[in-house]
């Protein structure tokens, strides 16, 4: 999937040189390889990760709030995320307000030992009034899994829960920082986490839906190992007026206090560069 993407979007990208340049930290740093990003700030470099082809800097933002690219050729879908947690939508106000897409919150793990999956308790009715009123969706799962095995239990879940039910858009394995006391995930390392990711993403995948991995700035940097999930694609999650990480990523999530018609309350807004649903059309 993420070389197919390369192959789309390099007629429209004008690249010169790399994207950013090594620097090697001192000694008492571990001598480890260190890169630049846009802002010229240091952030670890992952070998053979494909790097992001896009200028930053070209994002910019309309009287709404909503997030653009000034390239002609890259045609943003807009988005959001949606739980049980924004009660209830107004659909078709959503899809009139702009929005192209809406990835839904299917289901999560509890945080406490037991680790409980439970499916989203508007999931279904969710589901069900975005697709009539025309918005193409996807998925994600709320990730408190330990080992590989209960990610392949949460993926599973997934599969078991959307019940054949088409998709538009990715399956995403979305593992977060907790800050709570209770969370079972709290001792985790970065070698579980990214096989937890790669058990779940596999898992999808051979079920026949497209699966991703969702994480902001900090965790795609020093938690995941990026060369073993490359294959994946990544929505990346960085709330400031262009996305800095210097990998490359087909969805951003660009605020957590965005507002669109048909919802009470905020929202995360998103954007991607990739229309999803033409590859289900052409793969599913």
């Amino acid at each position: 999937m993420k070389r197919l993407f390369l192959l789309l979007l390099v007629s429209v990208f004008i690249i010169s040189g790399c994207a950013f340049d090594f620097n090697i930290k001192p000694e008492n740093d571990y001598n480890s390889i260190y890169a630049t990003d846009v802002n010229g700030t240091l952030v670890p470099f992952h070998e053979n990760v494909s790097e992001s082809r896009l200028d930053a800097k070209q994002y910019f933002f309309d009287e709404n709030g909503r997030a653009g690219y000034n390239n002609p050729d890259i045609d943003l879908l807009h988005g959001i995320d949606v739980s049980v947690f924004q009660g209830d939508v107004d659909w078709e106000a959503v899809k009139s307000d702009g929005i192209d897409f809406v990835m839904l919150r299917i289901g999560f793990r509890g945080y406490g030992s037991k680790g409980i999956i439970q499916l989203d308790n508007k999931f279904d009715e969710n589901y069900t009034d975005a697709v009539a009123a025309g918005l193409k969706v996807g998925v994600y799962f709320y990730s408190q899994a330990l080992t590989g095995e209960e990610a392949i239990e949460e993926a599973a879940f997934v599969v078991s829960a959307l019940e054949n039910r088409s998709l538009d858009f990715p399956v995403v394995f979305d593992w977060e920082y907790v800050d709570n006391a209770e969370a079972r995930t709290k001792d985790m390392t970065s070698e579980q986490i990214t096989q937890c990711a790669i058990s779940f993403c596999k898992t999808i995948k051979d079920n026949g839906y497209l699966p991703m991995i969702y994480f902001n700035r900090e965790i795609g940097y020093f938690e995941y190992n990026l060369a073993l999930v490359d294959e994946f694609d990544f929505w990346l999650a960085e709330y400031s007026s262009y996305p800095t990480f210097i990998y490359e990523y087909t969805m951003w999530q660009y605020t957590d206090s965005g507002t669109v018609n048909g919802i009470d309350g905020r929202v995360d807004l998103n954007v991607s560069l990739v229309d999803y649903s033409q590859f289900y059309d052409a793969y599913g």
